[in-house]
């Protein structure tokens, strides 16, 4: 999934047979089929083997790969070496891709990302395309189809080296917001990396899926909280109505320590760094850890050598100084949790069942948050918030690749935190 932007989702499960026989038979002609989350800041893959989901690690051991493409004067790079150079090489190396992907140069949210990050993004068709200069001054311009389709082509590999064989179907997820566009150009970059995907699924319908809520009898009303950030095969979703802020994501937290120590060193050593690409990139890297450490301890201590003009950054950041800098934004999500459930025409009394997506859903604060609002009720744990989307995404692939088609059907109303809302009742 990745730190898209904050998502709520609203959603009501009942119980209905496909009747589609044709599904039946593709199934008949599928191999194994994998589900890769294609994440705005991480991506994951996993596969239904043997009667289980497994998320599968790449080749650094780890379980979520970096969405970063890097180039360098001699290679490609991919993952977290993508990531781990990028203070060093930032014009040339490309992340959060997925926010450009299927959109035209001139909408108002790619000129927004345009200041946000440094690589040149250029107009190109009428379509956002990215610049890099490679060997030799040469300069060459790739669509986010193909930037997402190496992406998808790395998590293909990972799948293939746990596997021990060649992959060719799979089971792709994206955000319920996407519209005709994205999701044509996300199945494009699949293309593009040697995949057949077979589905495209929205991230909420996989969370519902990996907590098997699409099996259970009877009809909830499920509240998917996805903190981060149809027409293929949209049988189980449809979108209503629709608003809300891309921006606000786990993201936003990091950038608020970012501008807190920005503060701190002008204050103490009068240097300003905020021009400073590379140190800001380093900064930033520091942030993250310090946010997610915060979850589990009460202190956290951030270092950093010879950050900017031979300074070495050294500072404490505890939960409460935390929860201090980024107090409007829990209130924002509050705000807009309140009024999902009123586009809904819901009380929070009618919520049964809550699900957490996305590692930000993590911070003790929005977890007590959620839980004095909804009167003590705890969200449904067991699956990392980290990989749900990929497990269900997987246990999706594993019904198709094991002919398991006659599954429940999940119809949801759908609400994205910037707020996207999805209303409808269950056809039985």
């Amino acid at each position: 999934m990745g730190q898209f932007g904050i998502v709520l989702t609203i959603v009501l499960i009942g119980c209905s047979v496909p009747s589609s026989m044709a599904k039946l038979e593709e199934a008949n002609m599928l191999g194994t089929v994998i589900g890769i989350d294609l994440g705005t800041s991480y991506s994951r893959v996993g596969v239904y083997k043997n009667g289980e989901v497994e998320i599968i690690a790449n080749d650094h051991g780890n379980r979520i790969t970096p969405s970063w493409v890097a180039f360098t004067d001699s290679a490609r790079l991919i993952g977290e070496t993508a990531k781990n150079q990028a203070t060093k090489n930032a014009p040339r190396t490309i992340f959060n891709v997925k926010r450009l992907i299927g959109r035209k140069f001139e909408d108002k949210e790619i000129q927004e990302d345009m200041k946000l990050v440094p690589y040149k993004i250029t107009n190109k068709d009428g379509k956002p395309y990215i610049e890099v200069k490679l060997k030799d001054g040469e300069t060459r311009v790739f669509s986010p189809e193909e930037i997402s389709a190496m992406i998808l082509t790395k998590m293909k590999e990972t799948a293939e080296a746990f596997l021990g064989k060649k992959i060719k179907d799979a089971v792709v997820t994206v955000p319920a917001y996407f519209n005709d566009a994205q999701r044509q150009a996300t199945k494009d970059a699949g293309v593009i990396a040697g995949l057949n995907v077979i589905r495209i699924i929205n991230e909420p319908t996989a969370a519902a899926i990996a907590y098997g809520l699409d099996k259970k009898d009877g009809e909830k009303n499920v509240l998917v909280f996805d903190l981060g950030g149809g027409t293929f095969d949209n049988d189980l979703v449809e979108v209503l109505a629709t608003n809300g802020d891309t921006h606000l994501g786990g993201e936003s937290f990091d950038q608020r320590i970012v501008e807190y120590f920005i503060k701190l060193i002008e204050k103490k050593h009068g240097k300003d760094i905020s021009e400073d690409k590379q140190a800001i990139g380093r900064l930033r890297r520091e942030a993250e850890s310090a946010k997610k450490a915060s979850s589990s301890q009460h202190h956290v201590g951030v270092e950093i050598d010879s950050l900017y003009d031979g300074i070495d950054f050294s500072e404490p950041l505890t939960r409460a100084q935390f929860e201090e800098l980024n107090n409007d934004l829990f209130e924002k999500m509050m705000e807009t949790v309140n009024k999902a459930l009123g586009d809904a025409g819901l009380k929070k009394q009618q919520i049964d069942e809550i699900v957490f997506v996305g590692g930000s859903t993590r911070i003790p604060k929005l977890q007590q948050l959620l839980k004095d609002y909804f009167n003590g009720k705890e969200p449904i744990k067991g699956v990392n918030p980290d990989e749900v989307v990929a497990y269900g995404a997987a246990i999706k692939g594993g019904i198709l690749s094991e002919k398991e088609a006659r599954k429940p059907k999940i119809s949801f109303f759908w609400m994205w935190l910037p707020i996207r809302l999805v209303l409808k009742p269950s056809t039985g």
